[in-house]
């Protein structure tokens, strides 16, 4: 048996949910690289900024994303309206000599082009995927519906972790009937900084950072 630690897929059940805190917390635990394939929205911070700034990571800990979209919105709509035709069969994970922490656009279940869903870039990327939900009203359909999707394409889910306040009982709902692994919580914090995310994740997720054993061959 050797360790080995390729990295992980985070999704989420929905859009604004933390995804992209989380992605920082776990790329800057594992000294991790990362890549956002498709950015919707360049009028703020985009996600590659906040995951660098919230990460305090190298520039060569960043991949540039294959696509930047103007408008923040569905990929396949951003992608229309900027006159940009998306070919997802140029979306491959960059080559990288640790563990690459690759975050999608929105939902599972978001359109990349008029034929394409994220969830189906994910079956090429060959990954384990982290499913990050909402701890608040409404997660346990939410998230009992993405967990149906991942199986139904049987992508492998390396677990749940949730974002926000403490919800034991959804929590535990949702693991139980999902029959998936609750991989950790991250509260919400204030301030929301690199140091906080820091002390959240090393509190919260140590399972998660437990190097993976895989057979030899």
């Amino acid at each position: 048996m050797r360790q080995m630690h390729d990295g992980y897929i985070i999704t989420g059940t929905d859009t604004g949910i933390g995804k992209t805190v989380f992605a920082a917390g776990l790329t800057a635990a594992l000294n991790a690289t990362y890549w956002k394939p498709i950015q919707s929205g360049l009028e703020d911070e985009t996600d590659t900024q906040t995951v660098q700034r919230l990460g305090k990571l190298k520039p060569a800990q960043i991949h540039a994303e294959a696509y930047q979209l103007t408008t923040p919105c569905s990929p396949h709509r951003a992608a229309e309206i900027d006159g940009v035709t998306i070919d997802t069969d140029t979306l491959t994970p960059p080559s990288t000599q640790g563990p690459l922490i690759i975050e999608g656009a929105g939902g599972l279940l978001v359109p990349i082009t008029n034929t394409t869903l994220q969830i189906d870039t994910f079956v090429r990327f060959n990954r384990p995927i982290i499913l990050c939900a909402r701890t608040a009203l409404g997660t346990i359909n939410h998230t009992l519906l993405s967990i149906e999707a991942l199986r139904h394409r049987e992508l492998p889910l390396a677990g749940v972790a949730f974002i926000g306040d403490p919800n034991d009982d959804s929590e535990q709902t949702i693991c139980r009937m999902g029959r998936t692994t609750h991989l950790g919580r991250l509260p919400s914090l204030d301030p929301l900084d690199a140091d906080t995310l820091r002390r959240a994740f090393q509190a919260n997720f140590q399972t998660l950072l437990a190097p993976r054993t895989v057979p030899c061959g």
